[in-house]
């Protein structure tokens, strides 16, 4: 199996390449039969994609450009998704296993009750995107990836690494962050800083959140 290692810990990514794998290439993600699995699909550009109740098993995808994009218990398994604009994406009820998103712009996204496990973001944009209710169910990593004014409400991102990420403006709601893992940004322009204990910091962060923290309550600070 591929794996990745950031910080602490170690992200098994889709092995498309193994001996004996064979991908098809496929004209839509869509299927009567309810999943879509050994393939390969992309090069695309959609007015909207529509998939609800569909598991892509085993797959590529890539250069995809659409604008309008909704996906529900769309679930994945082993799918790499590279070079892709999915829009302002509305993604619910899904789980997402072993999937690698390289170079996506998925801003403006929403993504509702979705469970990640061995989930690895790299290089993508996720700006003006709102995370409610996601959940790490097993290794997430968010690695050069763009949020400005992102926002996370009642998650669970116990043991997620962000790493190199751009993180103007991003907001920590109420939630889980346990052991996540924010060494490596800089942390002094977001917001909720309260809602972040147990996390994860490096040497000088301190200084980041204190930043953080006095902008964020609104504190002058001066001699007169």
């Amino acid at each position: 199996m591929a794996s990745r290692t950031f910080g602490h810990i170690t992200v098994t990514t889709p092995d498309l390449d193994e001996p004996g794998l064979y991908l098809s290439v496929v004209e839509t993600l869509d299927s009567p039969r309810g999943s879509v699995q050994d393939f390969t699909y992309g090069d695309v550009d959609l007015r909207s994609l529509a998939l609800t109740g569909i598991q892509l098993v085993t797959g590529r995808v890539g250069d995809i450009r659409a604008k309008q994009v909704e996906f529900e218990a769309l679930n994945l398994h082993g799918v790499e998704i590279t070079s892709s604009d999915l829009g302002s994406v509305r993604w619910s009820e899904s789980k997402l296993t072993r999937v690698h998103f390289r170079d996506c712009k998925l801003m403006g996204a929403a993504l509702d009750g979705v469970v990640l496990d061995d989930v690895l973001f790299e290089k993508c944009r996720f700006d003006y995107a709102s995370f409610e209710k996601v959940r790490a169910g097993g290794p997430v990593a968010f690695v050069g990836c763009a949020f400005t004014e992102a926002t996370f409400t009642d998650c669970d991102l116990s043991d997620a690494v962000f790493s190199d990420c751009g993180l103007k403006m991003t907001e920590f709601g109420g939630g889980r962050y346990r052991e996540t893992d924010l060494r490596g940004n800089d942390l002094s322009q977001i917001r909720g800083v309260a809602n972040l204990a147990k996390i994860r910091i490096g040497p000088g962060q301190q200084t980041d959140l204190a930043q953080a923290l006095v902008n964020e309550l609104g504190i002058a600070v001066g001699d007169d």
